[in-house]
């Protein structure tokens, strides 16, 4: 298996010198995947959106081996988080103590090298392969999206790559956000009653949530998560002028996260509940709550061929975890669909991100037992 590592290693460090940060554009990084792929006899096809700041990004669905549905799709995101300026060598593959650490090293370029190198390998397929590349997960998973939206990317089972440590990871909760803005009337601080503070009603709206998040959400239980409930948080919030100024406005995000059997209104619902409390508790309270993103979760069966598959060949029984990834819109185009790929999410998105080298190794081996399993003859 060593034999693999120099081609797999070069790989990583051609992908990780590609600045992908999802403010810029991908179309470096999939140029050089979609070039690497129809050298290996996979044809190519992009689509392309403009994001919302004006920047032009592409997704990439190449197939080998017949025309269709896929029998297997392997799935990569080629954007990563920004990098810290003081890491200098970001974007340059170093190796410390049998790890290579560069921005994107396991989020998820080291998946996406294992993938290229067990694509190139496919050889006598009897179903097709497929390579799926998107853009823009990092910030709201908006390439799977346009996916799902044009019907690109069907298959029958689906590896999404994200650093899980080789665990196939069945289920993942969805994630979904809404601004909640509470108005009230502004005045001179010495004079409370000639004007209504809204920092003070946006706090008697947050102990209700509070109140909600800890006992309502807490008796809706999915036993296969950790935690096992749907999840709140308020991150933000912002409001007034001035120490000395009674508040017009407070905005504050709310956050949930929600195990895949709820529905992903199920939050927003109680917030609008609470809206109406405080209404009829205080008819001149004004609150606005505007929905910003509801991604649903995703919970394949255990004993789906796929997750079977990844277990066996890991050694590692499938688990489930509490962030977003991208398959539920594989599920959407009628993958089942399982998590797995090499590094640890706990050093994503951090200076110092690495991926262990024997975690590569074995990534790229059980993506190629995964071809020959699905795609094979």
């Amino acid at each position: 298996m060593s034999d693999t590592l120099p081609a797999l290693r070069a790989t990583l460090a051609e992908l990780v010198a590609m600045d992908t940060t999802s403010a810029r554009p991908n179309a470096p990084l999939i140029d050089y995947a979609q070039a690497r792929l129809e050298k290996a006899g996979f044809s190519a096809e992009r689509q392309r959106y403009t994001d919302d700041a004006g920047v032009e990004k592409v997704n990439l669905v190449a197939v080998k081996g017949g025309t269709g549905r896929a029998a297997l799709a392997l799935v990569g995101h080629s954007d990563c988080v920004p990098y810290d300026a003081a890491w200098t060598d970001a974007l340059k593959l170093t190796e410390k103590d049998g790890k290579l650490y560069a921005r994107g090293a396991c989020d998820t370029k080291g998946f996406i090298a294992c993938a290229l190198h067990a694509a190139e390998r496919a050889e006598k397929l009897s179903a097709p392969l497929m390579v799926v590349l998107t853009a823009d997960e990092e910030i709201g998973l908006i390439g799977a999206k346009k996916l799902v939206a044009a019907g690109l990317g069907r298959a029958r089972h689906a590896i999404v790559g994200e650093p899980t440590k080789l665990t196939p990871v069945r289920a993942n909760k969805g994630y979904c956000l809404a601004e909640v803005e509470v108005l009230g009337k502004e005045g001179h601080s010495a004079y409370p009653d000639t004007g209504a503070s809204a920092i003070f009603r946006a706090g008697r709206f947050l102990n209700r949530l509070e109140q909600l998040a800890t006992t309502v959400l807490r008796e809706e239980l999915d036993e296969g998560f950790q935690p096992p409930f749907t999840t709140v948080n308020v991150g933000v919030i912002q409001g007034g002028k001035a120490k000395n100024i009674l508040p017009g406005s407070c905005r504050f995000t709310v956050e949930w996260r929600p195990i895949p059997g709820q529905p992903t209104e199920r939050v927003s619902e109680l917030l609008e509940s609470i809206r109406q409390e405080l209404v009829r508790d205080e008819p001149a309270y004004e609150a606005r709550i505007r929905v910003l993103r509801t991604d649903r979760g995703v919970n394949t069966r255990a004993d789906a061929e796929v997750v079977r598959f990844l277990a066996e060949a890991s050694g590692n029984a499938s688990t489930t975890v509490p962030f977003g990834t991208e398959a539920p819109q594989m599920t959407e185009l009628g993958a089942e669909a399982v998590v797995f790929g090499p590094g640890d999410i706990r050093v994503a998105h951090q200076t110092g991100e690495h991926v262990p080298i024997e975690d590569l190794i074995r990534c790229e081996a059980v993506l190629a037992r995964a071809v020959a399993h699905f795609c094979g003859k």
